[in-house]
């Protein structure tokens, strides 16, 4: 054998081995494993699918839980940004005054109440943010695109649309003089 071969012959023994070696360990794919919600007789309660311990928080969820339960002051920058995220994830449905005629409404899909009904004038602030950040209804949770700061500033945008739709002259000395 001369030097020229000996170089193609252990490439190709080298390649064999490698090729023959991943064919044999296959261990990783084809092991076993419970499906999901399956029986899993390890468990005391016999199912694969175990609650998680007691005081486990997932990571981000104190200073977002702190953020939930603490709206921020509002002003008028906060408000700015509640109508700029209002009309980016509500103003489709619901409308861009909040009376549930936005364009997908216009095509078809069932209409949302209205912002400026008794009921929702009535509701709490926290409703409007459990119902954006779980859904309700046909309405999906919004929780991954909208987050909990920005959930108040919509609140306090919707809370403002509610106002303008239900101000009184009575209420408002200062204009009642500008009209004729």
């Amino acid at each position: 054998m001369t030097a020229r071969t000996v170089i193609p012959v252990s490439i190709t023994l080298g390649s064999i081995t490698l090729a023959l070696a991943g064919c044999h360990d296959q261990s990783m794919s084809q092991q076993p494993r419970y499906e999901t919600y399956g029986r899993a007789d390890l468990f005391r309660d016999g199912t694969e699918a175990q609650p998680l311990p007691k005081g486990v928080v997932a990571r981000g969820d104190l200073t977002r839980d702190a953020v939930a339960d603490n709206p921020p002051p509002v002003n008028a920058q906060f408000l700015a940004r509640g109508q700029e995220r209002y009309g980016i994830y509500c103003s489709p449905c619901h409308g861009l005054s909040g009376q549930g005629d936005g364009m997908i409404v216009q095509r078809g899909f069932p209409a949302p109440p209205l912002f400026h009904s008794h009921r929702l004038r009535a509701a709490s602030s926290r409703h409007f943010f459990d119902v954006i950040t779980n859904g309700y209804g046909t309405m999906y949770s919004y929780a991954a695109r909208v987050s909990p700061q920005d959930r108040w500033a919509i609140i306090a945008y919707i809370r403002a649309l509610q106002l303008s739709q239900h101000v009184q002259v009575a209420d408002m000395p200062e204009l009642r003089s500008k009209l004729p």
